[in-house]
């Protein structure tokens, strides 16, 4: 007689573990390397320097070992990487500007905002016991991200570099988008899991594109409103793109509509045409991008290109495999610390350098959509993946503005740039990733025989035994990120396989989504899923059901395992 044998599901510490030790490694490398460059012998503290970045990383490592210890093994030791990367350049540059006689005390700053970033991000992981809790408050994320987004239009704001998306708390500057894409993306997975239906119901169809129905326009439009806004009167690209790709990213990822792609290209393209034709400011921004050589827009002051031909010199200069560490001058590039470290690595490490840096950042980005995938409930799915994407958009409008692919724009490289709010704030994202992908990879409780009938014969039984590691209540989930399988983001959306049997048929028109929906009545008692035909004839009970985690109580799931 054939047995089931539990399937165990590896926590993924011990890997973890493994990957930080050529992690830190890289970070320690950079940063001897660069002291040799520069003054041709070891930096004096570079005990203290691993030190400290060791027993940062092992910090959450630990934090990650008694609190999420099934989450993704792969995010820490890439960011982690990323991260020394960073601290390594910017004490090269730190270097070059001392002995120019500028500031240079950037290394040691960057280094303290690494350590409070950390520690933020161990509390997010500490107190946040479940992602889904985030749900209730969705509206005030949404106040939230608006109060942060206008923040630098009111008098305490600051223009730097064109552009004015600072804040001045004293001897502090503070860059608010930073902390606002993170409140827009718990919003929007809010919204959009409670709308879902809505949105994606089909209008009429034109050059065999299904569109939206007119009324449904109302969300994007408002978001594409809001992101003008930020064009206009904070006079950056960058900002208005991150905000407006992240609405349209999750709402493509909620509904399947490709024509909610089509239309957020076309709104945002024709919008940022028309401000350029409208408001001097705009223009001037998409003349240094397509215009870069000219030289009266390079000898420009203020706002003239020579910041961006220099660091395109630069990466130039670079070649294939770089000058070196220590070996270039991205110092003669203005900001070549923050907003052009892309520039000041293509320069020292080559192409090559530079290809391995953004293949980490795809990594992250894939583990990001890994963990979207594996989650069961619509909430966390669309955190992940918005969270995930606004990382890599961010990295894509940095990038593209340094080489002249896009208008430049004053956002920072996450992890790698220099800046307080925007290294903090990307930390806070690893931990809310971390948080979801311990939910997505954790095996499911114990299940007992699910459909019984009255002669006292299992019809079908499923017994998945699997351990909860922190000994908490929460309902867990089964393992969907660990497996190995090439599953699209909507095909793990959608629940499952073809060919699987379900409990009913959805309506014509409805996507095949698994994000949840809701089956209340109006008088608010949740309805029971329905019952699921054995082979047995007779009567059937259910004799055992699965607890219920903490989500709501009138989510219902269509799709996946019936739960």
């Amino acid at each position: 007689m054939a047995s089931i044998q539990p399937h165990r599901v590896r926590a993924g510490r011990g890997t973890e573990l493994v990957l930080l030790v050529p992690a830190l490694g890289l970070g320690i490398a950079g940063y001897v390397l660069a002291g040799l460059g520069m003054t041709g012998e070891v930096p004096q503290h570079v005990i203290a320097y691993a030190v400290g970045t060791t027993v940062l990383a092992l910090a959450v490592h630990v934090v990650l070992r008694l609190r999420a210890p099934y989450a993704d093994p792969v995010i820490l030791p890439v960011v982690v990487a990323l991260n020394g990367i960073g601290l390594a350049m910017i004490y090269r540059i730190s270097i070059a500007y001392a002995e120019r006689g500028r500031t240079s005390d950037f290394a040691d700053k960057q280094l303290i905002w690494a350590a409070i970033s950390v520690g933020l991000a161990i509390t997010v992981l500490l107190v946040l016991r479940d992602h889904r809790t985030l749900r209730r408050y969705m509206y005030t994320a949404m106040v939230a991200g608006l109060v942060l987004v206008l923040l630098p239009l009111t008098p305490i704001g600051t223009e730097i570099n064109g552009a004015r998306i600072w804040v001045s708390l004293g001897p502090a500057g503070m860059q608010p988008a930073e902390f606002a894409k993170i409140a827009f993306a718990v919003f929007f997975a809010g919204y959009l899991v409670t709308h879902r239906d809505t949105l994606a119901l089909a209008g009429k169809k034109v050059l065999g594109l299904q569109l939206p129905r007119a009324r449904d326009l109302g969300p994007i439009i408002i978001v594409w409103a809001v992101s003008l806004v930020v064009l206009v009167l904070q006079r950056d690209l960058g900002t208005s793109l991150l905000f407006f790709g992240l609405f349209v990213a999750m709402l493509y990822v909620a509904t399947e509509r490709t024509s909610w792609i089509v239309i957020g290209m076309l709104l945002f393209v024709g919008g940022a045409a028309a401000a350029a034709s409208t408001f001097g400011h705009v223009a001037a921004r998409f003349d240094v991008w397509l215009h870069a050589l000219d030289p009266e827009i390079y000898d420009r002051d203020p706002g003239g290109s020579g910041q961006l031909v220099r660091g395109l010199f630069g990466m130039a200069n670079g070649g294939l495999f770089g000058t070196g560490w220590g070996q270039g001058r991205p110092d003669i590039v203005p900001y070549a610390e923050s907003d052009f470290i892309i520039a000041s690595m293509g320069e020292e490490l080559g192409l090559t350098g530079l290809l391995a840096i953004l293949v980490l950042y795809t990594i992250l980005f894939q583990r990001g959509m890994r963990t979207a995938i594996g989650v069961r409930d619509g909430f966390g799915k669309l955190m992940a993946g918005g969270l995930s994407f606004v990382v890599a958009l961010q990295l894509f409008i940095v990038v593209g503005g340094v080489t002249r692919l896009i208008p430049l724009t004053g956002l920072t490289t996450p992890f790698l740039a220099y800046g307080g709010s925007s290294l903090v704030a990307n930390w806070v994202i690893v931990a809310l990733l971390l948080r979801i992908s311990d939910e997505a990879r954790r095996p499911a409780p114990a299940m007992t025989p699910v459909l019984t009938p009255d002669s006292g014969v299992p019809v079908a039984a499923a017994t998945e035994v699997a351990g909860r590691g922190d000994g908490s209540g929460d309902s867990r989930r089964e393992d969907r990120g660990g497996s190995d399988d090439e599953t699209s983001l909507i095909e793990g959306l959608g629940g499952p396989p073809p060919g699987t049997p379900q409990a009913g048929t959805p309506r014509a028109g409805t996507p095949r989504l698994g994000v949840p929906r809701t089956s209340t009545p109006r008088g608010g008692t949740p309805q029971a899923p329905a019952p699921v035909a054995g082979p047995a004839t007779g009567p059937v009970r259910r004799s055992a059901r699965p607890a219920e985690g903490p989500d709501d109580q009138h989510t219902q799931w269509i799709g996946g395992d019936g739960r």
